[in-house]
Protein backbone atom coordinates (compact mmCIF):
# COMPACT_ATOMS: atom_id res chain seq x y z
CA UNK A 1 0.00 0.00 0.00
CA UNK A 2 1.55 3.30 -1.09
CA UNK A 3 1.72 6.16 1.35
CA UNK A 4 1.83 9.83 0.37
CA UNK A 5 3.93 11.63 2.96
CA UNK A 6 3.40 15.33 3.40
CA UNK A 7 6.28 17.64 4.17
CA UNK A 8 5.50 20.03 7.02
CA UNK A 9 7.24 23.28 7.76
CA UNK A 10 8.12 23.64 11.47
CA UNK A 11 5.30 25.17 13.50
CA UNK A 12 6.83 25.64 16.95
CA UNK A 13 4.90 26.97 19.90
CA UNK A 14 6.80 29.63 21.84
CA UNK A 15 8.36 28.27 25.00
CA UNK A 16 8.27 31.79 26.42
CA UNK A 17 4.52 31.34 26.93
CA UNK A 18 5.27 28.89 29.77
CA UNK A 19 6.62 31.66 32.02
CA UNK A 20 9.30 29.21 33.13
CA UNK A 21 11.01 30.16 36.39
CA UNK A 22 14.48 29.18 37.47
CA UNK A 23 13.22 27.89 40.83
CA UNK A 24 10.01 26.38 42.19
CA UNK A 25 9.12 25.65 45.82
CA UNK A 26 6.66 23.49 47.80
CA UNK A 27 3.26 24.94 48.66
CA UNK A 28 2.12 24.54 52.29
CA UNK A 29 -0.63 26.35 54.16
CA UNK A 30 -1.33 28.74 51.29
CA UNK A 31 2.29 29.86 50.89
CA UNK A 32 5.37 28.77 48.96
CA UNK A 33 8.03 27.57 51.37
CA UNK A 34 11.64 26.44 51.26
CA UNK A 35 11.42 22.67 51.48
CA UNK A 36 13.84 20.86 53.75
CA UNK A 37 14.52 18.10 51.22
CA UNK A 38 17.34 17.98 48.69
CA UNK A 39 16.43 20.12 45.64
CA UNK A 40 15.86 18.28 42.37
CA UNK A 41 16.30 19.40 38.79
CA UNK A 42 13.44 19.18 36.34
CA UNK A 43 14.71 18.14 32.90
CA UNK A 44 13.21 18.64 29.45
CA UNK A 45 13.17 15.07 28.07
CA UNK A 46 13.23 16.31 24.47
CA UNK A 47 16.52 18.17 24.88
CA UNK A 48 17.96 16.86 28.17
CA UNK A 49 18.35 20.47 29.36
CA UNK A 50 17.62 21.45 32.95
CA UNK A 51 14.43 23.50 33.08
CA UNK A 52 14.38 24.54 36.73
CA UNK A 53 15.46 23.72 40.24
CA UNK A 54 12.64 22.44 42.41
CA UNK A 55 12.67 22.52 46.19
CA UNK A 56 11.47 19.27 47.73
CA UNK A 57 9.75 18.33 50.95
CA UNK A 58 11.32 16.67 53.97
CA UNK A 59 9.53 14.88 56.83
CA UNK A 60 8.90 18.18 58.63
CA UNK A 61 7.26 19.63 55.51
CA UNK A 62 4.99 16.61 55.17
CA UNK A 63 3.95 17.02 58.79
CA UNK A 64 3.36 20.76 58.34
CA UNK A 65 1.29 20.21 55.19
CA UNK A 66 -0.92 17.56 56.82
CA UNK A 67 -1.46 19.79 59.86
CA UNK A 68 -2.32 22.74 57.61
CA UNK A 69 -4.78 20.57 55.72
CA UNK A 70 -6.34 19.34 59.00
CA UNK A 71 -6.74 22.87 60.30
CA UNK A 72 -8.34 24.03 57.05
CA UNK A 73 -10.63 21.01 57.01
CA UNK A 74 -11.93 21.47 60.54
CA UNK A 75 -12.17 25.25 60.65
CA UNK A 76 -12.97 26.31 57.11
CA UNK A 77 -13.55 23.86 54.29
CA UNK A 78 -15.77 21.13 55.76
CA UNK A 79 -18.09 23.56 57.60
CA UNK A 80 -18.45 25.71 54.47
CA UNK A 81 -21.80 25.31 52.65
CA UNK A 82 -21.49 23.27 49.47
CA UNK A 83 -22.65 26.17 47.31
CA UNK A 84 -19.78 28.29 48.64
CA UNK A 85 -17.22 25.52 48.08
CA UNK A 86 -18.53 25.23 44.54
CA UNK A 87 -17.64 28.87 43.84
CA UNK A 88 -13.99 28.20 44.63
CA UNK A 89 -13.89 25.05 42.49
CA UNK A 90 -15.58 26.88 39.60
CA UNK A 91 -13.06 29.69 39.97
CA UNK A 92 -10.17 27.21 39.71
CA UNK A 93 -11.73 25.75 36.57
CA UNK A 94 -11.99 29.17 34.95
CA UNK A 95 -8.40 30.04 35.87
CA UNK A 96 -7.21 26.80 34.30
CA UNK A 97 -8.95 27.89 31.11
CA UNK A 98 -7.52 31.39 31.29
CA UNK A 99 -3.98 30.08 31.74
CA UNK A 100 -4.45 27.10 29.40
CA UNK A 101 -1.80 28.04 26.84
CA UNK A 102 0.80 28.70 29.53
CA UNK A 103 0.02 25.40 31.25
CA UNK A 104 0.06 23.44 27.97
CA UNK A 105 3.51 24.71 27.01
CA UNK A 106 4.89 24.10 30.51
CA UNK A 107 3.44 20.57 30.53
CA UNK A 108 5.06 19.79 27.19
CA UNK A 109 8.44 21.16 28.30
CA UNK A 110 8.39 19.18 31.54
CA UNK A 111 6.79 15.97 30.29
CA UNK A 112 7.82 15.62 26.63
CA UNK A 113 4.33 15.06 25.22
CA UNK A 114 3.31 16.83 21.98
CA UNK A 115 1.92 20.32 22.46
CA UNK A 116 -1.13 19.30 20.45
CA UNK A 117 -2.06 16.80 23.16
CA UNK A 118 -1.34 19.15 26.07
CA UNK A 119 -3.27 21.96 24.39
CA UNK A 120 -6.25 20.03 23.02
CA UNK A 121 -6.71 17.26 25.59
CA UNK A 122 -4.86 17.50 28.90
CA UNK A 123 -5.57 21.08 29.95
CA UNK A 124 -9.18 21.31 28.68
CA UNK A 125 -10.05 18.00 30.34
CA UNK A 126 -8.40 19.09 33.60
CA UNK A 127 -10.59 22.20 33.62
CA UNK A 128 -13.63 20.08 32.74
CA UNK A 129 -13.08 17.94 35.85
CA UNK A 130 -13.18 21.01 38.07
CA UNK A 131 -16.29 22.35 36.32
CA UNK A 132 -18.03 18.98 36.63
CA UNK A 133 -17.20 18.41 40.29
CA UNK A 134 -18.04 21.99 41.25
CA UNK A 135 -21.56 21.18 40.14
CA UNK A 136 -21.77 18.37 42.68
CA UNK A 137 -20.56 20.37 45.69
CA UNK A 138 -24.05 21.43 46.82
CA UNK A 139 -25.86 18.28 45.61
CA UNK A 140 -24.13 15.49 47.49
CA UNK A 141 -27.35 14.54 49.28
CA UNK A 142 -28.74 13.66 45.85
CA UNK A 143 -25.72 11.77 44.50
CA UNK A 144 -27.15 8.39 45.48
CA UNK A 145 -24.12 7.42 47.56
CA UNK A 146 -26.10 7.02 50.79
CA UNK A 147 -27.66 9.09 53.56
CA UNK A 148 -25.90 12.05 55.19
CA UNK A 149 -22.72 12.11 53.04
CA UNK A 150 -19.80 13.77 54.86
CA UNK A 151 -16.17 14.39 53.86
CA UNK A 152 -13.47 12.04 55.12
CA UNK A 153 -10.90 14.67 56.16
CA UNK A 154 -7.38 15.02 54.78
CA UNK A 155 -6.64 13.28 51.48
CA UNK A 156 -3.06 12.29 50.70
CA UNK A 157 -2.70 12.02 46.93
CA UNK A 158 0.22 10.76 44.84
CA UNK A 159 0.18 11.15 41.05
CA UNK A 160 2.33 9.92 38.12
CA UNK A 161 4.31 11.68 35.42
CA UNK A 162 2.35 10.70 32.31
CA UNK A 163 -0.55 13.18 32.72
CA UNK A 164 0.71 15.54 35.45
CA UNK A 165 -1.99 18.24 35.51
CA UNK A 166 -4.82 15.97 34.39
CA UNK A 167 -4.10 13.42 37.13
CA UNK A 168 -3.97 16.30 39.62
CA UNK A 169 -7.45 17.35 38.47
CA UNK A 170 -8.76 13.77 38.74
CA UNK A 171 -7.63 13.72 42.36
CA UNK A 172 -8.13 17.25 43.68
CA UNK A 173 -11.45 18.17 42.03
CA UNK A 174 -13.60 15.46 43.69
CA UNK A 175 -11.76 15.86 47.00
CA UNK A 176 -12.51 19.59 47.18
CA UNK A 177 -16.09 19.26 45.94
CA UNK A 178 -16.88 16.76 48.69
CA UNK A 179 -15.37 18.94 51.43
CA UNK A 180 -11.99 17.27 51.92
CA UNK A 181 -8.63 19.02 52.03
CA UNK A 182 -5.60 17.79 50.10
CA UNK A 183 -1.87 17.16 50.34
CA UNK A 184 -0.64 16.14 46.89
CA UNK A 185 2.76 14.83 45.79
CA UNK A 186 3.44 15.25 42.06
CA UNK A 187 5.83 12.94 40.23
CA UNK A 188 9.52 13.58 40.74
CA UNK A 189 10.14 14.24 37.03
CA UNK A 190 7.07 16.43 36.32
CA UNK A 191 6.31 18.76 39.25
CA UNK A 192 6.08 22.10 37.44
CA UNK A 193 2.40 22.34 36.44
CA UNK A 194 1.37 21.18 39.91
CA UNK A 195 3.29 24.10 41.41
CA UNK A 196 1.70 26.53 38.95
CA UNK A 197 -1.63 25.03 40.03
CA UNK A 198 -0.67 26.16 43.54
CA UNK A 199 -0.42 29.70 42.13
CA UNK A 200 -3.92 29.23 40.71
CA UNK A 201 -5.16 28.26 44.17
CA UNK A 202 -3.77 31.56 45.43
CA UNK A 203 -5.41 33.43 42.54
CA UNK A 204 -8.72 31.80 43.39
CA UNK A 205 -8.35 32.92 47.04
CA UNK A 206 -8.68 29.32 48.14
CA UNK A 207 -8.45 29.26 51.95
CA UNK A 208 -4.91 28.44 53.18
CA UNK A 209 -4.26 24.76 53.75
CA UNK A 210 -7.09 23.44 51.58
CA UNK A 211 -4.55 22.40 48.92
CA UNK A 212 -0.87 21.66 49.63
CA UNK A 213 1.69 20.54 47.02
CA UNK A 214 4.86 18.65 48.07
CA UNK A 215 7.41 17.90 45.32
CA UNK A 216 9.93 15.14 45.89
CA UNK A 217 10.85 11.55 45.23
CA UNK A 218 9.24 8.34 46.46
CA UNK A 219 10.27 8.94 50.06
CA UNK A 220 7.98 12.00 50.21
CA UNK A 221 5.07 9.96 48.88
CA UNK A 222 5.77 7.21 51.41
CA UNK A 223 5.87 9.70 54.29
CA UNK A 224 2.57 11.18 53.15
CA UNK A 225 0.88 7.79 52.80
CA UNK A 226 2.09 6.69 56.25
CA UNK A 227 1.24 9.93 58.07
CA UNK A 228 -1.27 9.40 60.90
CA UNK A 229 -3.07 12.63 60.01
CA UNK A 230 -4.14 11.39 56.58
CA UNK A 231 -7.65 9.91 56.32
CA UNK A 232 -7.71 8.92 52.66
CA UNK A 233 -5.00 7.88 50.19
CA UNK A 234 -5.40 8.08 46.42
CA UNK A 235 -2.58 6.77 44.25
CA UNK A 236 -2.07 6.49 40.50
CA UNK A 237 1.11 4.78 39.35
CA UNK A 238 2.80 1.42 39.06
CA UNK A 239 1.29 -1.79 40.32
CA UNK A 240 4.44 -2.56 42.34
CA UNK A 241 4.20 0.70 44.32
CA UNK A 242 0.42 0.30 44.66
CA UNK A 243 0.87 -3.12 46.27
CA UNK A 244 3.35 -1.61 48.71
CA UNK A 245 0.87 1.12 49.67
CA UNK A 246 -1.86 -1.45 50.20
CA UNK A 247 0.41 -3.46 52.51
CA UNK A 248 1.29 -0.29 54.44
CA UNK A 249 -2.34 0.69 54.97
CA UNK A 250 -3.67 -2.80 55.72
CA UNK A 251 -5.41 -2.80 59.07
CA UNK A 252 -5.53 0.99 59.37
CA UNK A 253 -8.59 3.24 59.28
CA UNK A 254 -7.45 4.94 56.08
CA UNK A 255 -9.52 4.69 52.93
CA UNK A 256 -7.65 3.81 49.74
CA UNK A 257 -8.14 3.95 45.98
CA UNK A 258 -5.53 2.68 43.53
CA UNK A 259 -5.32 3.20 39.76
CA UNK A 260 -2.40 1.11 38.63
CA UNK A 261 -0.91 -0.48 35.52
CA UNK A 262 -2.60 -2.00 32.50
CA UNK A 263 -2.10 -4.21 29.49
CA UNK A 264 -5.29 -3.48 27.60
CA UNK A 265 -6.59 -5.57 24.73
CA UNK A 266 -7.84 -3.77 21.63
CA UNK A 267 -9.96 -6.38 19.80
CA UNK A 268 -10.70 -6.04 16.06
CA UNK A 269 -13.25 -8.32 14.37
CA UNK A 270 -13.42 -9.08 10.66
CA UNK A 271 -16.54 -6.94 10.21
CA UNK A 272 -14.96 -3.81 11.71
CA UNK A 273 -14.33 -0.74 9.54
CA UNK A 274 -10.59 -1.27 9.20
CA UNK A 275 -9.50 2.30 8.50
CA UNK A 276 -11.47 3.50 11.51
CA UNK A 277 -10.02 0.67 13.60
CA UNK A 278 -6.49 1.62 12.51
CA UNK A 279 -7.04 5.17 13.78
CA UNK A 280 -8.31 3.75 17.07
CA UNK A 281 -5.32 1.43 17.37
CA UNK A 282 -2.89 4.31 16.73
CA UNK A 283 -4.69 6.48 19.28
CA UNK A 284 -4.81 3.59 21.72
CA UNK A 285 -1.08 2.85 21.83
CA UNK A 286 0.85 5.80 20.39
CA UNK A 287 -0.97 8.63 22.13
CA UNK A 288 1.35 10.28 24.66
CA UNK A 289 4.17 7.97 23.46
CA UNK A 290 2.28 5.04 24.96
CA UNK A 291 2.63 6.53 28.44
CA UNK A 292 -0.99 5.66 29.24
CA UNK A 293 -2.11 3.17 31.91
CA UNK A 294 -5.08 2.13 29.78
CA UNK A 295 -3.11 2.04 26.49
CA UNK A 296 -4.28 -0.56 23.99
CA UNK A 297 -0.89 -2.26 24.03
CA UNK A 298 -2.19 -5.69 22.95
CA UNK A 299 -3.91 -5.78 19.55
CA UNK A 300 -6.10 -8.86 19.11
CA UNK A 301 -7.17 -9.09 15.47
CA UNK A 302 -9.38 -11.72 13.85
CA UNK A 303 -7.20 -14.04 11.78
CA UNK A 304 -9.02 -13.51 8.47
CA UNK A 305 -8.22 -9.78 8.38
CA UNK A 306 -4.92 -9.77 10.25
CA UNK A 307 -2.64 -9.37 7.22
CA UNK A 308 -4.71 -6.58 5.70
CA UNK A 309 -5.02 -4.73 8.99
CA UNK A 310 -1.30 -4.98 9.69
CA UNK A 311 -0.49 -3.59 6.25
CA UNK A 312 -2.79 -0.62 6.79
CA UNK A 313 -1.51 -0.11 10.32
CA UNK A 314 2.15 -0.02 9.29
CA UNK A 315 1.34 2.43 6.52
CA UNK A 316 -0.49 4.70 8.95
CA UNK A 317 2.21 4.52 11.61
CA UNK A 318 4.78 5.43 8.98
CA UNK A 319 3.06 8.82 8.62
CA UNK A 320 3.33 9.71 12.32
CA UNK A 321 5.73 12.58 12.86
CA UNK A 322 8.23 12.17 15.70
CA UNK A 323 10.26 15.09 16.97
CA UNK A 324 10.13 18.40 18.82
CA UNK A 325 7.16 18.19 21.24
CA UNK A 326 6.63 21.96 20.95
CA UNK A 327 6.05 21.67 17.19
CA UNK A 328 2.30 21.67 16.51
CA UNK A 329 2.82 19.08 13.76
CA UNK A 330 4.43 16.51 16.06
CA UNK A 331 2.52 13.28 16.75
CA UNK A 332 5.10 11.44 18.87
CA UNK A 333 7.09 13.37 21.47
CA UNK A 334 9.81 12.39 23.90
CA UNK A 335 9.85 9.56 26.42
CA UNK A 336 9.66 11.15 29.86
CA UNK A 337 13.02 10.02 31.25
CA UNK A 338 16.21 8.10 30.51
CA UNK A 339 15.08 5.41 32.97
CA UNK A 340 11.77 4.88 31.16
CA UNK A 341 13.52 4.81 27.78
CA UNK A 342 15.86 2.10 29.09
CA UNK A 343 12.87 0.01 30.21
CA UNK A 344 11.16 0.36 26.83
CA UNK A 345 14.34 -0.73 25.06
CA UNK A 346 14.89 -3.68 27.40
CA UNK A 347 11.36 -5.03 26.95
CA UNK A 348 11.47 -4.48 23.19
CA UNK A 349 14.74 -6.41 23.00
CA UNK A 350 13.04 -9.25 24.88
CA UNK A 351 10.46 -9.39 22.07
CA UNK A 352 13.28 -9.95 19.57
CA UNK A 353 14.91 -12.57 21.81
CA UNK A 354 11.65 -14.49 22.26
CA UNK A 355 10.93 -14.68 18.54
CA UNK A 356 8.45 -11.92 17.76
CA UNK A 357 8.75 -10.00 14.49
CA UNK A 358 9.63 -6.36 15.02
CA UNK A 359 8.58 -3.57 12.66
CA UNK A 360 9.73 -0.05 13.47
CA UNK A 361 8.55 3.18 11.88
CA UNK A 362 11.17 4.58 9.51
CA UNK A 363 11.02 8.01 11.18
CA UNK A 364 14.31 9.67 12.05
CA UNK A 365 15.18 10.13 15.73
CA UNK A 366 16.55 13.45 17.03
CA UNK A 367 20.19 13.41 18.07
CA UNK A 368 19.37 14.60 21.59
CA UNK A 369 16.58 13.72 23.94
CA UNK A 370 14.79 10.52 24.95
CA UNK A 371 12.99 9.22 21.87
CA UNK A 372 11.74 5.80 20.78
CA UNK A 373 10.27 5.15 17.34
CA UNK A 374 6.76 3.64 17.15
CA UNK A 375 7.16 -0.13 17.05
CA UNK A 376 4.80 -3.00 16.16
CA UNK A 377 5.52 -6.63 17.06
CA UNK A 378 3.70 -9.39 15.17
CA UNK A 379 3.90 -13.18 15.61
CA UNK A 380 3.49 -12.56 19.35
CA UNK A 381 2.73 -15.44 21.74
CA UNK A 382 0.82 -14.92 24.97
CA UNK A 383 3.80 -16.17 26.98
CA UNK A 384 6.14 -13.42 25.75
CA UNK A 385 7.09 -10.57 28.06
CA UNK A 386 5.90 -7.99 25.53
CA UNK A 387 2.42 -9.54 25.75
CA UNK A 388 2.36 -9.74 29.55
CA UNK A 389 4.35 -6.85 31.03
CA UNK A 390 3.43 -3.19 30.88
CA UNK A 391 5.96 -1.51 28.58
CA UNK A 392 4.53 2.01 29.00
CA UNK A 393 5.91 3.13 25.67
CA UNK A 394 5.05 3.27 21.94
CA UNK A 395 5.22 -0.50 21.46
CA UNK A 396 2.31 -2.61 20.19
CA UNK A 397 2.05 -6.41 20.44
CA UNK A 398 -0.20 -8.09 17.85
CA UNK A 399 -1.94 -11.42 18.46
CA UNK A 400 -4.66 -13.13 16.44
CA UNK A 401 -7.86 -15.01 17.24
CA UNK A 402 -10.52 -16.96 15.35
CA UNK A 403 -13.66 -16.88 17.51
CA UNK A 404 -15.19 -14.41 19.97
CA UNK A 405 -14.61 -16.92 22.75
CA UNK A 406 -10.91 -17.09 21.91
CA UNK A 407 -10.75 -13.28 21.85
CA UNK A 408 -12.21 -13.11 25.35
CA UNK A 409 -9.87 -15.80 26.66
CA UNK A 410 -6.80 -14.05 25.28
CA UNK A 411 -7.96 -10.59 26.36
CA UNK A 412 -8.50 -11.79 29.93
CA UNK A 413 -5.19 -13.68 30.05
CA UNK A 414 -3.46 -10.90 31.99
CA UNK A 415 -3.02 -9.93 35.63
CA UNK A 416 -4.33 -6.47 34.72
CA UNK A 417 -7.86 -5.25 34.11
CA UNK A 418 -8.03 -1.53 33.42
CA UNK A 419 -9.51 -1.15 29.94
CA UNK A 420 -10.35 -2.82 26.63
CA UNK A 421 -11.58 -1.88 23.17
CA UNK A 422 -13.86 -3.74 20.78
CA UNK A 423 -14.22 -2.99 17.06
CA UNK A 424 -17.22 -4.54 15.27
CA UNK A 425 -20.34 -3.43 13.43
CA UNK A 426 -22.54 -5.76 15.51
CA UNK A 427 -23.95 -4.16 18.64
CA UNK A 428 -24.92 -7.54 20.06
CA UNK A 429 -21.34 -8.78 19.75
CA UNK A 430 -20.09 -5.59 21.40
CA UNK A 431 -22.35 -6.10 24.41
CA UNK A 432 -21.57 -9.83 24.56
CA UNK A 433 -17.86 -9.08 24.87
CA UNK A 434 -18.32 -6.17 27.28
CA UNK A 435 -20.06 -8.53 29.72
CA UNK A 436 -17.16 -10.97 29.60
CA UNK A 437 -14.07 -8.79 29.46
CA UNK A 438 -12.45 -8.25 32.86
CA UNK A 439 -11.79 -4.55 32.46
CA UNK A 440 -12.99 -1.46 34.27
CA UNK A 441 -13.72 0.37 31.01
CA UNK A 442 -14.70 -1.18 27.66
CA UNK A 443 -14.76 1.14 24.65
CA UNK A 444 -16.85 0.30 21.60
CA UNK A 445 -15.48 1.41 18.19
CA UNK A 446 -13.34 4.02 19.91
CA UNK A 447 -10.48 4.16 22.41
CA UNK A 448 -9.14 6.54 25.06
CA UNK A 449 -12.47 8.38 25.25
CA UNK A 450 -12.86 10.14 28.60
CA UNK A 451 -15.47 12.30 30.25
CA UNK A 452 -15.51 13.69 33.81
CA UNK A 453 -19.01 12.26 34.26
CA UNK A 454 -17.86 8.70 33.46
CA UNK A 455 -16.16 6.65 36.22
CA UNK A 456 -12.76 5.14 35.46
CA UNK A 457 -10.83 2.43 37.28
CA UNK A 458 -9.69 -1.17 37.15
CA UNK A 459 -9.74 -4.68 38.57
CA UNK A 460 -7.10 -7.07 39.94
CA UNK A 461 -3.57 -5.65 39.48
CA UNK A 462 -4.96 -2.50 37.84
CA UNK A 463 -6.24 -1.38 41.23
CA UNK A 464 -9.64 -0.69 42.74
CA UNK A 465 -12.00 2.21 43.24
CA UNK A 466 -13.33 4.60 40.61
CA UNK A 467 -12.46 8.19 39.69
CA UNK A 468 -14.88 10.49 37.90
CA UNK A 469 -18.64 10.54 37.71
CA UNK A 470 -21.07 10.14 40.56
CA UNK A 471 -19.42 6.84 41.52
CA UNK A 472 -16.08 8.60 42.01
CA UNK A 473 -17.56 10.84 44.70
CA UNK A 474 -18.02 7.85 47.02
CA UNK A 475 -14.26 7.50 47.51
CA UNK A 476 -14.20 10.84 49.36
CA UNK A 477 -17.34 10.50 51.47
CA UNK A 478 -18.55 8.91 54.68
CA UNK A 479 -22.20 7.90 54.63
CA UNK A 480 -24.47 6.88 57.48
CA UNK A 481 -24.80 3.11 57.81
Amino acid sequence: MGVNLWEYEPAPESREVAGLKSRYRPFVGGEFVDGSGTPLQSVNPATEEVLAEVGTAGPADVDAAVKAARKAFERTWAPMPGAERAKYVFRIARLLQERARELAVLETLDNGKPIRESRDADIPTAAAHFFYHAGWADKLDHAGVGPDPRPLGVAGQVIPWNFPLLMLAWKIAPALATGNTVVLKPAETTPLTALVFAEICQQADLPPGVVNILPGAGDVGAALVEHDGVDKVAFTGSTEVGKGIQRTLAGTRKRLTLELGGKAANIVFDDAPLDEAVEGIVNGIFYNQGHVCCAGSRLLVQESVADELLERLRARVSTLRLGDPLDKNTDIGAVNSAEQLARIRELSDSGDAEGATRWTSPCALPERGYFFAPTVFSDVAQSMRIAREEIFGPVLSVLTFRTPEEAVAKANNTPYGLSAGVWTEKGSRMLWLAERLRAGVVWGNTFNRFDPAAPFGGYTESGFGREGGRTGLEAYLHVAS
